[in-house]
């Protein structure tokens, strides 16, 4: 039992020692970048600080503006434990905002107890279907999951632009649906924050997923299906109906990712209204190594470098910019990192082979 436990810690500080190195790095880029620009890069540290984690509204803000990014990264996250690369978490966030917003407006005399799950329920299912459909297509034609993902972002969007400006737009400039009746309204914790119930959905949703895949039999299928999905045929393991309940449940996660953001911060679809929620969730479940722990912080690591880039421009003047630009670095030094174990694995087939 005690060396059970000790091979547990040791893997879980496996996980995280290369994306914490990975960070540190990026950060030195950017102290790089702020000094040949003429910056202070300690100002604009502590003011990136400040802004992220200096009082309980920024914590609250950084918390907030990570809760999608616990949901989306989780959503790409659990389609690799299958083998799959979900580009197309980003248009399954936007067909699940738009199923919540049109619950949260219409489906009306409903208490909260029973509109907020059914909201809630509607994204899931909404968002998981349309995923379900380039899982289907890679478990009976053998087509790309990443090209049908990605095509199926472009339909997303511009389907649920048309509907907002042609269907359920409300009276005004911006196009948007009607504001989401209050029962259906996630509760926000503070006051001037947005910060709302929806951070509890995504760290139950986290402990769910970990406990799918490693506690379950639904969950060790998934994983063999993605170490070796011929090895796992052969072992009597129905191949294609994993690709496809893969696909489906990181669906719903991104569907609910959406969900949050218009029942919890909106309260209404607006278009444009994500930022890149869903291709932001591929840096997160990359840099997080896939794993449920290791995106809680990932997504944490995130949400603080947006919310705080914005303090750290006001205060020192540097672009905000630079809060990508350290975020991109750690993905590159997280991907450097996988390349140059595929690079020492063929040398050592080589040699072997010699």
């Amino acid at each position: 039992m005690t060396n059970t436990r000790k091979g547990k810690c040791a893997k879980y500080f496996e996980v995280a020692l290369y994306p914490v190195i990975a960070t540190c790095l990026a950060l030195l880029v950017g102290v790089i970048i702020m000094l040949v620009t003429g910056h202070n890069p300690v100002d604009a540290y502590l003011a990136l600080f400040e802004g992220a984690f200096g009082s309980s509204v920024a914590i609250a803000e950084t918390l907030s503006r990570s809760t999608p990014l616990f949901l989306t990264g989780l959503a790409v996250a659990f389609a690799f434990k299958c083998g799959l690369f979900n580009i197309g978490v980003e248009g399954q966030l936007h067909v699940g905002a738009m199923a919540a917003a049109v619950v949260g407006c219409y489906l009306t005399g409903l208490p909260a107890i029973a509109h907020i799950p059914l909201t809630l329920l509607a994204a899931a299912v909404v968002a998981g279907i349309w995923a379900g459909v380039p899982g289907y297509l890679k478990a009976r034609f053998r087509t790309h999951e990443v090209i049908n993902t990605i095509m199926m972002n472009h339909i997303a969007i511009a389907l649920v632009s048309y509907l907002v400006v042609h269907v359920f737009r409300a009276p005004g400039v911006i196009p948007r649906t009607s504001t989401i009746l209050p029962s259906a309204q996630l509760y926000r914790f503070i006051e001037f924050s947005r910060l709302n119930i929806g951070l509890f959905m995504a760290m139950i949703a986290l402990y769910l997923i970990y406990y799918l895949l490693w506690k379950t039999n639904v969950g060790y299928e998934i994983r063999a299906v993605g170490h070796n999905d011929k090895a796992a045929e052969c072992a009597g393991i129905n191949v294609k109906r994993n690709i496809v309940m893969a696909m489906v449940i990181s669906g719903m996660l991104g569907g609910l990712a959406g969900a949050e953001r218009i029942m919890g911060l909106h309260l209404s679809f607006i278009q444009g209204f994500s930022p890149g929620y869903g291709f932001e969730g591929i840096a997160v479940a990359l840099l997080g190594r896939n794993h449920p722990l290791g995106i809680l912080f990932s997504a944490i690591l995130f949400g603080a470098l947006a919310n705080g880039g914005f303090r750290m421009s006001m205060a020192t003047a540097v672009p905000t910019d630079l809060a990508t630009v350290i975020q991109a670095v750690v993905v590159f030094f997280v991907a450097a990192e996988q390349l140059a174990k595929l690079f020492i694995k063929r040398r050592k087939k080589g040699r072997l082979a010699e």
